[in-house]
């Protein structure tokens, strides 16, 4: 008992992506040029719409809460990942660790539903536009939104409490740059069938969203084809294209990495986490501001603000 509690107390090795030193000073350069353009393309999207009265409508309502979720979320590993690097560390405290568990397991799954109120919110505007404005509500917009956030947080929640009564005797090498609840489980010394167990259920709160972004887009796709111009179907499909391409990348790599047997995991698996920790959150501005007109004028015209002529 006391080598367990001794364990827990004295906290965990990150190994990192790869292990390899020499690949682990490239992932650092590169993750020290993406966190910043994060940060920086996800905050010019919020001000962008904050300052432009046109944009002041439900869905970049939801778009600018994806971007400050995005922000959070890459920010719960990556400073960590870089401050480690810097110091020639790989410690992390068990405390630390719980609460990069608790803040990955609630934003990944707060942005997922806020993927899903997206969708839902297209899928109004384009089948139901004459009813948008009564359904799509500022009321419903808030309610949505923070119902997201209820629900990402309450996930998160039991996963962590569980973690924490966990024994870890033996290796405290974590195959990630960060704890991740799967490779912390094959870490353990404790019967972790219950974990396993919630973590799989939590796979499947996880993937609710999924299902209401098929459904929603499956409706968008059968009333776009019942439009008889062209011109209006290649403006329904640029609408929702932008968000089509967030959800397949940010699903995609979360699939690959959790819909599989726990026993298959190793430390090969971290690049993909890296995908869907720190590559799409600084994706998403990109791809919003790039396919959007509205944005691209909005950004515009903030930065003309900003620098004097």
């Amino acid at each position: 008992m006391r080598e367990e509690n001794q364990s827990s107390t004295l906290g965990f090795i990150l190994l990192g992506i790869t292990g390899q030193q020499q690949q682990e000073d490239v992932f650092f350069i590169l993750f020290l040029f993406v966190y910043p353009i994060t940060l920086i393309g996800n905050l010019l999207i919020i001000l962008a719409i904050r300052s432009d009265i046109r944009l002041h409508n439900p869905m970049y309502f939801f778009l600018a809460n994806l971007s400050f979720v995005d922000i959070i979320f890459s920010s719960v590993t990556v400073p960590k990942m870089l401050a480690n690097h810097l110091l020639g560390s790989k410690a992390i405290s068990f405390e630390g660790c719980l609460a990069q568990i608790y803040f990955m397991i609630a934003f990944a799954n707060t942005d997922s539903y806020i993927l899903a109120v997206m969708a839902y919110d297209r899928a109004v505007a384009i089948s139901r536009p004459l009813h948008y404005t009564t359904i799509i509500s500022p009321r419903s917009c808030v309610l949505l939104v923070v119902g997201s956030w209820v629900i990402g947080n309450s996930n998160g929640l039991p996963h962590t409490l569980l973690t924490s009564r966990l024994s870890f005797c033996g290796n405290h090498e974590v195959a990630n740059f960060y704890c991740d609840i799967t490779p912390l489980l094959k870490l353990s010394c404790s019967d972790i069938h219950f974990n396993v167990k919630m973590m799989y259920l939590g796979v499947t709160v996880f993937s609710v969203p999924l299902v209401c972004i098929i459904i929603s887009y499956v409706r968008v796709f059968a009333t776009v084809l019942r439009v008889p111009s062209t011109k209006g179907v290649l403006k329904a499909f640029s609408t929702c294209g932008s968000h089509l391409t967030v959800v397949s990348l940010y699903y995609g790599t979360v699939m690959g990495m959790y819909f599989r047997p726990l026993t298959s995991y190793s430390l090969k698996d971290a690049v993909i986490t890296a995908m869907y920790t720190v590559v799409t959150p600084m994706l998403n501005p990109f791809i919003y501001s790039l396919r959007n007109r509205d944005m691209k004028d909005a950004l515009g015209k903030l930065f003309s603000k900003r620098i004097p002529s």
